[in-house]
């Protein structure tokens, strides 16, 4: 094929596939199959190899991540990306109207569904998308160009080649995109999203496209920020219709509205609807149609006044309570979980629900047979609210008196709400130990997830954390699924975990109070594992938050001859028992942080491990004590809080320049 053969092949290939995305995520149909699509795409792919020059901006090609230098540069936006004002009851939504029909006594509304995502801005030059950044604090973002080209709804070339749009939208994941991501990551034993906004959010800022096409994002567009030429757009409905028309997917279901109670039925009407959708809402949002009106009412320091967000109360819903199950935890807690009648809450079917511990249940006086209250607020997990109605048949729920998967007597200590099976031997606890041992936060042996150590277990090929690093190439791969590659992958991982540092360790063990954050602390006070041993009470205290009862429990624990024995065979293994970070940047020493909210840049686990290499402390509630509460978007108590006791409070930029 030569070169010209080549271009006028790309450009048709270009044409179909990105006329078939817009039809599947646009339109909600196909022309072609997805085994065709897959086929024509890797055409393109190898004549873009053979051919370089013939790589465009609008290829499609793109949309399946590839190798970049996205180092997540900032990007001031000309525009400035606001945040929207919340409104919880009708009397507010009433009171926003008094205020508009002050000045506007004609104005019109448009209510949408104000989707629980992630805001991205995108900018198109003659048609073709030239930059993707995040909102960030609204005036300086991030720019994830190469990772938003992997969205199929987000057209690469629109339709109508516009000199210049910038337009905002929402970047989220599907309900069903949501589960199929957690439940690989539950099968490479890593730890699940908590609901689909972190998942999108996480997705979103990756340093690798090629992982952001496979989490399979989605975008609505809501909003023309500005444009050079094309259709004078003269209303919000106006320019949502224009969007469409140009081939974004813009935000469902807009309607226009001539009086604020048809605004408020139209909320009513989504809210009703909410759990039908296949993406997560946390509210509904009501605009002033007009860009004229908008214009002349402004905005305060904080929100634009021509629009507000009414968020939905949380989803509450009646079922059948049908059991009671009681699970062991690796420290020996016996945890209740609800089994009832399946119901459908935001969007998915739920049958289970946390019961939390014996207190609660007695609290709440439920019983097996009674009809309780679900509840699902914008959390993955359910829980039991109430109980709506007694079914008189059971007695209140009491907890067993002896451990569900030994049959040991269970003990409920002094100043504890936990009942705790004892016995060390209890084979629940000895799964959920070696579970929490290869977990990412302890040992993070990758490829040794739940589902592995629990078939492992079940073999009799390891009882121990240090069975694990006993473990030969023939017994994986015998094992069903698992070939000598999938063996040596794993080898090499475990073998891997030994130059571990000493808190991964200390953590992994699996002590009572002990948390990665204690564990690090610790590690870094002492230096080794044998220093550890051998210190008495009053110098473990002397560890920075360690407090009487955490010590006592840590002591305790490590003079046991089981643990004592199990870190010798760790030893005896090859895993490293010494100290291995070490603070050369202490900009953070002596103080205090506190994170709250949901950040851009930075996952919770990653802004706090970044402080603790600056020799700061990351700490999880504020006191007078913090030094600064680092604030992302939907902060709630903690800010509260730290406004209260005048704890100064930075942005996420704020943040950033002092790392800088």
């Amino acid at each position: 094929m030569t070169e010209q053969e080549a271009k006028l092949r790309v450009a048709e290939l270009t044409d179909i596939l990105n006329r078939a995305s817009e039809q599947y995520y646009v339109g909600n149909e196909s022309e072609i199959s997805d085994f065709e699509y897959d086929r024509l795409m890797v055409e393109l792919e190898a004549l873009e190899t053979a051919y370089p020059a013939l790589l465009s901006p609008a290829s499609p090609t793109h949309r399946v991540g590839g190798r970049s230098d996205n180092t997540f540069e900032k990007v001031t936006h000309e525009v400035r990306m606001e945040s929207l004002q919340d409104a919880f009851s009708i009397e507010e939504l009433r009171a926003f109207d008094e205020r508009v029909k002050k000045e506007f006594p004609d104005a019109r509304y448009v209510v949408e569904p104000k989707i629980d995502g992630l805001s991205c801005s995108l900018e198109y030059r003659d048609g073709v998308l030239v930059r993707a950044s995040t909102r960030g604090d609204g005036d300086v973002g991030e720019d994830v160009t190469p990772n938003v080209r992997t969205i199929r709804s987000v057209p690469l070339k629109l339709k109508t080649a516009l000199p210049f749009i910038e337009v905002r939208g929402e970047v989220y994941m599907s309900h069903d995109s949501f589960e199929e991501l957690c439940a690989s990551q539950e099968n490479n034993g890593e730890k699940p999203f908590k609901n689909p906004r972190n998942a999108a959010s996480g997705s979103l800022r990756q340093k690798n496209p090629k992982i952001t096409a496979g989490r399979k994002l989605d975008i609505f567009v809501f909003n023309v920020q500005q444009k050079e030429g094309g259709e004078e757009l003269t209303g919000h409905k106006q320019s949502l219709d224009y969007l469409r028309a140009l081939g974004f997917t813009t935000v469902p279901g807009y309607t226009i509205c001539d009086t604020i109670d048809e605004a408020i039925a139209e909320i009513n009407a989504i809210g009703d609807r909410r759990g039908s959708f296949t993406f997560d809402i946390d509210g509904a949002v009501i605009k002033t149609d007009s860009f004229a009106m908008r214009r002349e009412m402004g905005s305060t320091a904080k929100f634009p006044k021509w629009a507000v967000a009414f968020k939905y109360p949380p989803e509450e819903k009646r079922t059948k309570l049908m059991d009671i199950e009681i699970a062991v935890g690796r420290t020996g807690v016996l945890t209740p979980t609800a089994v009832f009648e399946p119901i459908t809450l935001a969007g998915t079917t739920v049958s289970r629900a946390t019961l939390n511990n014996q207190d609660f249940i007695a609290e709440k006086d439920i019983a097996v047979g009674d009809t309780i209250v679900v509840r699902k607020a914008g959390e993955i997990i359910p829980e039991v609210v109430a109980v709506a109605a007694h079914n008189g048949e059971h007695p209140r729920y009491t907890f067993p008196t002896v451990c569900p998967a030994c049959g040991s007597e269970v003990v409920r200590e002094q100043d504890e709400v936990a009942v705790r099976c004892l016995n060390p031997d209890c084979p629940a606890q000895l799964l959920r130990q070696l579970i929490h041992f290869t977990s990412r936060d302890a040992m993070d042996i990758e490829g040794l997830g739940e589902a592995l150590v629990t078939v492992l277990v079940e073999k009799g090929l390891i009882r121990t954390a240090a069975d694990i690093y006993r473990l030969q190439k023939e017994q994986i791969a015998g094992l069903d699924g698992k070939g000598e590659k999938s063996a040596n992958n794993l080898l090499e991982a475990i073998e891997k975990s030994k130059s571990n540092d000493l808190y991964r360790v200390l953590f992994g063990i699996g002590i009572r109070h002990i948390g990665a954050k204690t564990a690090k602390l610790l590690a870094a006070h002492f230096g080794s594992m044998d220093a550890l041993l051998n210190a008495t009470r009053e110098q473990v205290l002397e560890v920075d938050g360690m407090g009487e009862l955490t010590a006592d429990v840590l002591l305790k624990t490590l003079a046991m001859p089981a643990v004592r024995s199990l870190i010798d065979d760790l030893r005896d293994c090859g895993v490293n028992m010494q100290n291995l970070t070490e603070v050369t940047d202490t900009r953070f020493a002596g103080m205090t942080f506190v994170v709250t909210g949901t950040l851009e840049k930075y996952d919770r686990q990653g802004i706090n491990a970044l402080i603790e290499s600056f020799g700061g402390k990351a700490a999880g509630s504020v006191s007078k004590k913090t030094t600064y509460v680092v604030a992302g978007e939907a902060a709630g108590s903690k800010l509260q809080k730290a406004n209260e006791l005048g704890i100064p409070v930075l942005t996420e930029a704020e943040f950033d320049e002092m790392v800088k």
